[in-house]
């Protein structure tokens, strides 16, 4: 005699994945906007137990930007891995400011991919204990991946610079009006993971004065692709012209943040000599 049908016919959540579009302002310095794996043994369970550079920690950060809101998506919508794609990057030192960089977060194999996109944005940010801010999420497609990670956009910078002495007056007058081309070889600190060439990038100084007699506040537009803190310094003649040799004296940047990323749909003044803003483009 056959065995009876059971009665509970439910089966597992199928799972999706999920695209999550929004911008985050970076307010803590020493916070990478992905996971810092330790560079020797790249995080692996095996080789970080006695790795001296990370003490078997795998990484060389506690958390980033990327951790942060994986740390909540993921499991909310009981995904199985999520993947971050930013509209570039900055370096961990350098604060993410104005209205924030473009990225999209992949939340990969979702069972519960229809939650409160808004309730999930005001966790992760509360939880973040003021490392970050993030603009509402948006429910996008894969293409918005290529889009973000194809598409170059000049910014605009913020820096302290420290100065080995006091430009003179002609001389910080003369560099506040600067709009024009520098030729950049790569820097040095990226020559082991970057080709050996000169990149030819627009910069404009939106405004430039002392903080103290060596110490300076800079804004900025430049080109996508910008090295700031080595167009500051020179890079021991890498990079030229440079802010250095403009002001005639040996600079180095102290403080760095991006102010703003001039995509499509945020206005500000364009890098190089004819000026003009990111809306006239």
């Amino acid at each position: 005699m056959a065995e009876p049908l059971p009665t509970d016919l439910s089966f597992p959540t199928p799972r999706t994945d999920v695209w999550l579009e929004s911008r985050y302002r970076k307010l803590r310095r020493g916070l990478p906007q992905t996971v810092f794996y330790c560079p020797r043994c790249k995080g692996d369970r095996r080789r970080r137990k006695d790795c001296p550079q990370c003490d078997g920690f795998g990484k060389l950060t506690k958390e980033s930007v990327q951790e942060i809101i994986a740390r909540r998506v993921l499991p909310q919508m009981q995904a199985k891995a999520g993947s971050f794609h930013g509209a570039g990057r900055e370096d961990i030192d350098v604060l993410m400011l104005g209205r924030g960089r473009p990225f999209v977060f992949e939340v990969v194999g979702a069972r519960r991919p229809d939650l409160d996109l808004e309730a999930l944005r005001q966790d992760i940010v509360a939880r973040s204990e003021g490392a970050i801010e993030l603009a509402p999420f948006v429910r996008v497609t894969r293409e918005r991946v290529v889009y973000w990670k194809q598409t170059n956009f000049d910014k605009i910078y913020r820096a302290e610079v420290a100065c080995s002495a006091a430009p003179t007056p002609e001389a910080l007058a003369a560099a506040s009006t600067f709009a024009g081309t520098i030729v950049q070889r790569t820097p040095q600190r990226v020559s082991h993971r970057r080709a050996d060439l000169d990149r030819i990038r627009d910069v404009r100084i939106l405004d430039l004065r002392a903080l103290t007699p060596d110490s300076l506040e800079l804004r900025v537009s430049c080109q996508h692709g910008t090295y700031v803190k080595e167009w500051i310094s020179g890079d021991e003649g890498r990079t030229s012209p440079s802010l250095s040799s403009l002001l005639q004296v040996p600079c180095t940047c102290a403080v760095l943040d991006v102010e703003e990323i001039l995509t499509d749909d945020v206005q500000g003044p364009l890098p190089g000599a004819a000026g003009g803003s990111a809306t006239e483009a």
